[in-house]
């Protein structure tokens, strides 16, 4: 049976504009503070948008509440401008209705991981078929420097002055655990790898979770120091890359292994490991993704950036679309009354 959905996913476009980045920068100010990691991320969106083939009119950016949910009024495309944490669920029915739209989420660790964590966890599990930016800087900003759910052990904010006492939300494992298909990290720093994360996510067929480490120059300021400084980054951090081993060092001498399910660091260059003990990155492996996801907040292992998983499956849209045709091929009537009606009722007279 060929559905609504079939036709809208086989649709080729015609007559689009050979667009450009500019294409896409709203014809306003760009207000957030002098650098800001938002710049780069709204850069790096506008940059691939006219590699995608799809028209302006058919893209849609929804956001919250938060120095991150600015992004729609920056994107010269439809937006909208919701409340604290809604977006996903906003643009969860955006999608529902109008399949044929490409549609992204901008939003940040308060308003995706705490207002907003039912329906992020909802999205995951549904297979929705929409992309999410998440901005982590691991601070509420907007509010003047509240920690958030993804703030470290420890940290001294205006609303914690003897330092956290909540253990951090792991992102991309509660992305993971909730069912996303796609998930992935990058940081602002790194604008050509963000840019291929955008890309690989806006083509994804199902959920995509992308999380960016994102500066807070007022009020966390050099929080991934370590994972961005020239000096430090590659003994801190791992760059994943499907079908190759997980080396990492200044040298890239330093590799990945399995002690049964634990991570572990050793050297390739002293024996009696070789690279061919190094565990090599299949991001359809949902095992691996989670063991991946969960060396975050190891000090003693380097920190994951890049496509921790992608799998395939129906999304939600085609799933409702087959159950909408199949009701429609059983119904022996298709008027409201009756359907209101159903097969038990009774009038009053």
């Amino acid at each position: 049976m060929t559905t609504i959905i079939d036709n809208l996913v086989s649709q080729k476009y015609t007559e689009i504009p050979q667009y450009t980045p500019k294409d896409f920068k709203a014809n306003i100010d760009v207000r957030w503070c002098a650098g800001c990691g938002g710049y780069s991320i709204l850069n790096q969106v506008q940059r691939i948008m006219p590699d995608l083939g799809i028209p302006k009119e058919k893209i849609a950016f929804v956001s919250g509440i938060g120095c991150s949910s600015r992004f729609p009024y920056y994107m010269d495309v439809y937006g909208l401008h919701g409340i604290h944490g809604r977006a996903l669920a906003i643009a969860s029915g955006l999608k529902a209705t109008r399949p044929d739209l490409s549609v992204w989420i901008a939003t940040g660790d308060g308003d995706c991981m705490s207002i907003g964590g039912n329906h992020f966890i909802h999205a995951c599990r549904r297979n929705v078929n929409i992309n999410v930016i998440m901005f982590n800087n691991e601070i509420y900003s907007l509010t003047k420097g509240q920690f958030s759910p993804t703030s470290r052990f420890g940290q001294k904010t205006k609303s914690s002055p003897y330092g956290v006492i909540d253990n951090p939300f792991n992102p991309t494992s509660l992305a993971l655990g909730s069912g996303a298909s796609f998930v992935a990290r990058g940081i602002d720093k790194d604008v050509s790898h963000m840019k291929y994360l955008f890309e690989r996510a806006a083509r994804h067929q199902g959920f995509s979770f992308v999380e960016i480490y994102t500066n807070c120059v007022i009020f966390n300021d050099g929080v991934f120091e370590d994972f961005s400084r020239k000096e430090t980054k590659r003994e801190k951090t791992i760059t994943l890359e499907h079908g190759k081993p997980l080396i990492f060092g200044d040298k890239n001498n330093k590799g990945i292994i399995l002690d049964g399910y634990v991570p572990k660091v050793v050297n390739i260059d002293e024996g009696p490991y070789s690279v061919n003990d190094i565990i090599v990155h299949n991001e359809k492996d949902t095992t691996l993704a989670f063991i991946l996801s969960n060396m975050t907040y190891n000090d003693e292992l380097p920190r994951p950036l890049g496509v921790i998983q992608a799998i395939e499956g129906p999304t939600y849209e085609e799933l409702m679309e087959e159950q909408i045709e199949h009701a429609r091929s059983k119904a022996k009537s298709t008027s409201i009354d009756d359907l209101l009606k159903g097969d038990d009722y009774w009038e009053i007279k």
